[in-house]
């Protein structure tokens, strides 16, 4: 009788803590998606701030410039706008593991800025509305395919080294078509780019789900967390690129 009651109370105690360790990571994966979600907004409003700021309109066209278009887009800057994010990708990156959670945090929210700043020119480009719809469109994607990454039982450990091997080739023609303006060139970049980053998303929510540890300290956790949202923010926001260069209709 006394070894049942001792097994009942091992089981017991297994249960609770189960329950408290389940309970933290869905704390932390919160935090993950709500970072992620506030970076997400702060590149939309100054996406659209610099974009009304930049550009000049007539009757829902885009019909020219002001000087601080000009200034971001049409001269020597427009290099510093278009890879100063990248620059703060890496520099946020290699350093976070020498900051503080809260100079992580502040970090981030300067680089998504700065990424708005560098996405303003899609209003000028595309239609306001086939933005809408492809950001919907790439919100429930994304919103799919995380969850999968997160209830999945099935390792996708595997993906790695074949998803890396797709962004670096994406990359890389990338820049080269900054020069060539190849459209079949862009074309393929963007199928294969939604199919990368499609799977990126699921990958990487499994492996930041798997980065959680209860026993790591409040600021430990805190930096994992603005890594964590880094890696799917960069998945969001580069499906939603590459599905809008697919579908969406330019002015």
């Amino acid at each position: 009788m006394s070894n049942d009651f001792r097994q009942s109370a091992q089981l017991g105690g297994r249960a609770a803590e189960m329950a408290r360790i389940d309970q933290g990571l869905r704390s932390y994966m919160l935090k993950v998606y709500n970072y992620m979600a506030i970076a997400l907004g702060l590149t939309g409003v100054f996406a659209y701030g610099i974009f009304k700021m930049a550009f000049v309109q007539q009757g829902g066209d885009v019909v020219g410039v002001t000087q601080l278009g000009a200034t971001l887009f049409n001269s020597p800057l427009k290099w510093v706008v278009m890879f100063a994010p990248f620059a703060m990708v890496m520099f946020l990156s290699f350093r976070i593991q020498k900051m503080s959670a809260g100079t992580a945090q502040v970090v981030f929210w300067v680089y998504s800025a700065m990424m708005g700043v560098s996405l303003a020119s899609i209003f000028a480009i595309y239609t306001a509305q086939s933005i809408t719809q492809v950001f919907f469109v790439t919100a429930a994607a994304f919103a799919g395919l995380s969850l999968y990454g997160y209830t999945t039982t099935k390792s996708l450990s595997g993906w790695g080294s074949f998803l890396m091997m797709g962004l670096i080739g994406i990359v890389i023609a990338s820049i080269v078509n900054i020069f060539l303006g190849s459209s079949a060139l862009q074309f393929a970049i963007s199928v294969i780019g939604v199919l990368v980053f499609a799977g990126l998303t699921a990958y990487d929510t499994q492996q930041i789900k798997e980065m959680y540890y209860e026993g790591d300290s409040s600021d430990t956790m805190g930096k994992k967390a603005i890594m964590g949202a880094l890696r799917l923010y960069l998945d969001f926001i580069n499906l939603f690129l590459m599905l809008l260069q697919l579908f969406g209709n330019r002015d």
